[in-house]
Formats: C-alpha cells, structure tokens, sequence
C-alpha cells in the first residue's frame, strides 16, 4: 500500500489514467481533459509530472505513477497538463533520459506552461551517484520559480529545514540503494561464472551455446541472436560442429608448430572459402582473438571489463578476473594453447617500450586513427592486449604516442543522407498505395492517412556496424504523432538501399525505440517484411457487391 499524503492507495488498484498513452522515453502530452467544465475550472495550479520506470526496479512503472500523481493532484486542485515520460531508463546518470532532458531544457528555456512539477518520489528523479547532482537539477527548476513536489514522500518539499534534510537523505539512500544492487549483482555473476555458466556475448567460432535448466537437464542449443527467456535457465558453452572444431586446431597448430603468422593463416581460410562465426571473411585480428581466448581450452573468463553503476568503462587487471578453469570441454589442447600464449607473449617482450611506441606511432601515422582491432589488424605489431598488459590500458598507450580517440562522427553524413532519401521512401510508398487502389493524404506532420482510416509514418534505420562485425539497427519510434503503424525501412550495409521492412502497429510498441539486430527472435521478427507489398494489401479498396 502506498501512503499518500491525506489518502491510501492500493498499489493492486492503481489503474493508468484513461486515454493516456506513455510512449516511454520522450512525450510530451496535449493538455489533461477533464470529464466536465466546472472541475477543470477548480485547478488553478498547473502542473508536468515526470515518471520513470527503471530497468531495477520495475514495480514502479510508469502508468501506476501517473495514477498516484493524478490523484494527488485531484486533491489539492491541480491541474496535469504535460508528461515527461522515461520508460526502461535507470536513474543512475541523466544520459539518455530524454524526457528529463527535455524537461529541465523547458524549464531553462522558458518554455514551461506549468508552475510545479510533480514526481512519485525522490528515487523517480533519480538515483544519481553524487546526491549534489540531482540536487541541481531540482534547484534548476526551483530558479526558474518552477517548484518539485513529490507525491509518495511523507514530507512537504517546501524548502523547510527538516524537508531539506529528508530530502538529502533520501538522495543519499537512492543512490546507496543501486551501489547495494550493483555489488549483489556482481556476487550473483561471479558466483554463475564459478560454478561454469556463461554470462551473455556469442559463443565463437568453434563453440554453441547450450542451454539448460535448474537442474541441469538439457534444453537446447541457442541461435546467433537468441537468449533464455526463463531466469532460472543457465547457458554452458560446448564444442561446435566438427568441421568447425577442427578448424580451430588447425589454427592453433599452424600458428604454434609450423610457424604461420595470423595473416597467413586468415589468408588460407579465406582461400578456402571458410567463413567466421559472423559470416564474413577471416582478418589477422579474428584469427588473433582465437589464439588467446581461454574459453578454447574450456575457462570461464569474466570481469576483464567492467562498467558499474554506468560510470566508466575499466580495464581489470588479471587478479581481478573471475574465472572457473575446465568449466567447458575443451576444443584445443591446453599445451598447444599455452604454446600460442608464449609466442604471442614473446613478440611484445623482445621489444622494448620505447619501440612498441615508435611502431604504434608509425601505425597511426598510417591509418590516422587507432583502436584495438587496428592494432590487431596490423602486421609485425605487438598486439593490442599487450599493449594493454605493457602500459596498463590502451588509452594510456595512445597518450604515450599523443593520441586522443574521438568519436567516429561518419554517421553525421549518413543520417544527413537518409533524409535527403526520405522523400523518395515516403513518394513510393504513396505510389505503391494508390497503385493498390487506397488513397493517401500527407500530412504537414509527415504522418500519411491511409483511406482516411488509419495512418502510417516511414522510418528509415541506419545499419551501423560494431567492433565485432555484427550490425545493428536502432529504430526511434515517431511516438508524439502516434501513428497506427510504423514503417521502418532497414537500410543495408552501404545505408544506400532498402534491405527489408518493419510493420509495427502502435498497440504492440511500448517503448519508443528498438535495437534491432541481424536475426531479433519471432517476438519482432513476425513483423518484418522483405516488402511493402503486404502494406499495400491493407490500403487496397475491395467493391462490396463483388466481395457479396
């Protein structure tokens, strides 16, 4: 039961208020409809609510909220009149919380048609690691004459004495809260890890991904692209097909007995039409990362990164690695593996610092920019986890030759590309409507009305590829114009042309964006389409008397 100030609410009975569609990460909403004239007339304050639903903590959603906040503010004569919505948004750092962004941007910039800003409570804002930043963010609103009130709290925020100091104390106990989950999350992988379970990335050229039950019984392999569904399952890694398997011994003995470099033995693979687990063709840095990944010899490594509580992304040393040695069968022979772990130790240790340098400084001389797959990418060079292992992470080795990584900003010019392609996708599919006898009208928002029955708007999704290989697709739902479905349009590789389509009816999407991969599992796949003929087949008129 929550305890709201002068009322109890069964959390059970809270019900989303009627009509109101939160779309999940930005929306802001048309002003509140009352059920009659005299009680909007009673409001006189009025009023944004900012929800937020949390990956942790997902009890809190987003529509109970709203409920409790309408509800408060029935009874102190206030008036709702926009929603700042974040769905599946941890409150760990205001990156990529848009509705909080744009909410604070409203009120910097004057654009707030509210004088108060109601939130359910002080963990909703936020559970900021620094209780001083969501502190700032709330004296942002209070400068520009905007208050904060939070609903569920048993205090006034009224700027009181004992309200200011419940209120730092609250701040301390949300962030305090997600550094307690994040160290029982981290026991609970470590402890998976130890006992020989797998925790999330692919399998590898070579190994599939087993999965099984609590007891251990077993229940299936899983595709590229699929994960368990049920959170008592566990993933074990086993050997892969046999031409596969004895691939991955060729490898290892080419490179340890007879003498071959990564980029002799890449070349014969691709000679003999042999493609990785991606699918492409073989470089010196995929057959690289073979050699030294233990999970060949069946260890179960995990911790060599680490990102908690979304702050930065850190490089472990060895002795903070967790690991389970001889969880997996192993498809390699431990001497043979530690025959390639010495030569490829060997390369860096013959050369000394000074010189690993001047050659990583000649190879960014050479490409202008550097990364690890670069630098496993090149030939003579040390690779990039001995650089690593030599001057305690990459980027003190790029500081070392005066280098500063900066973002790859290419996929500017590609999304200035697909808007100027835009047009074209949204002319043909009016072409392919009428063509199928339906009528369209565009819209000034963009947003087509198909037969004057249902509208449509058309996305196009850059393919963006990763480090690994692998490409991705992130779809940003138009989730302020609500159309009843939305056409995503998924480039290929060269975001040149189309390579398949995505109908998404808005009853199905409850959030506003999607991260689409190669293969997404029949929950999405089911609505994807090789074209829009199916589209078409919906905007088609049909005569009754011929359908009678």
């Amino acid at each position: 039961m929550f305890k709201l100030k002068g009322a109890n609410f069964e959390a059970q009975n809270l019900s989303p208020a009627t009509g109101h569609i939160f779309p999940g990460n930005i929306h802001v909403t048309e002003y509140f409809q009352h059920a009659s004239e005299d009680n909007t007339a009673k409001h006189s304050i009025r009023a944004a609510e900012y929800v937020r639903m949390s990956t942790e903590h997902q009890r809190y959603s987003t529509e109970n909220q709203a409920d409790a906040i309408r509800n408060y503010a029935s009874h102190r004569g206030i008036q709702i009149v926009r929603t700042y919505a974040d769905a599946g948004k941890s409150g760990l750092k205001i990156d990529g919380r848009d509705a909080l962004k744009a909410l604070i941007s409203d009120v910097e910039g004057g654009r707030a048609d509210y004088s108060t800003i109601i939130v359910y409570d002080v963990s909703r804002w936020g559970r900021f690691q620094d209780a001083d930043e969501s502190a700032y963010y709330e004296y942002l609103c209070k400068r520009a004459g905007i208050t904060v009130q939070y609903c569920a709290e048993q205090f006034e925020n009224d700027g009181s004495p004992v309200s200011t100091i419940v209120k730092g104390v609250k701040r301390a106990m949300a962030g305090e809260y997600s550094r307690e989950l994040s160290a029982k999350v981290f026991s609970g992988q470590k402890r998976l890890i130890e006992l020989g379970y797998r925790q999330g990335g692919p399998a590898g050229f070579g190994l599939r991904r087993q999965l099984i039950d609590q007891t251990g019984s077993i229940k299936g392999q899983l595709t590229a692209g699929e994960h368990k569904s049920i959170q008592t399952d566990r993933v074990v890694l086993i050997p892969g097909p046999q031409e596969e398997v004895a691939k991955v011994r060729w490898i290892f003995k080419s490179f340890v007995m007879d003498g071959l470099s990564e980029a002799q033995i890449a070349d014969d693979l691709n000679a003999a039409n042999v493609l990785t687990d991606r699918g492409r063709s073989w470089t010196r840095g995929t057959v690289h990362q073979i050699l030294i990944n233990e999970k060949y010899v069946g260890n179960n490594v995990w911790n060599r990164t680490s990102f908690k509580l979304k702050m930065l992304h850190v490089c472990n040393a060895p002795e903070q690695w967790i690991r389970a040695d001889g969880a997996f069968e192993p498809v390699v022979d431990k001497q043979l593996f530690d025959g390639a772990q010495a030569i490829i130790g060997e390369r860096s240790y013959r050369m000394p610092d000074n010189e690993m340098l001047a050659a990583l400084q000649s190879l960014l001389e050479q490409q202008g920019s550097l990364s690890g797959i670069i630098i496993d990418e090149a030939a003579g060079l040390p690779s990039s986890s001995n650089y690593r292992s030599r001057f305690g992470s990459l980027i003190r080795a790029y500081e070392l030759v005066g280098y500063t990584p900066e973002r790859d900003y290419q996929y500017v010019e590609i999304n200035r590309a697909l808007r100027r392609m835009s047009p074209d996708a949204i002319d043909a599919a009016i072409a392919g409507i009428k063509q199928a006898g339906g009528s369209t009208e565009h819209l000034p928002s963009g947003l087509l009305t198909i037969n004057d029955e249902f509208t449509i708007s058309v996305i196009l999704a850059r393919c963006a590829q990763m480090e690994n290989g692998e490409f991705r697709w992130h779809i940003h739902l138009d989730t302020g114009l609500q159309p009843d479905i939305s056409v995503a349009v998924r480039m290929d590789a060269s975001n040149r042309n189309a390579l398949d389509y995505y109908l998404l009816p808005r009853l199905d999407m409850t959030v506003p964006k999607l991260r689409l991969a190669q293969a997404n599992g029949v929950s999405l796949d089911c609505y994807r389409f090789d074209s829009l003929d199916y589209l078409f087949q919906l905007a088609s008129r049909t005569d009754l008397l011929r359908a009678a």
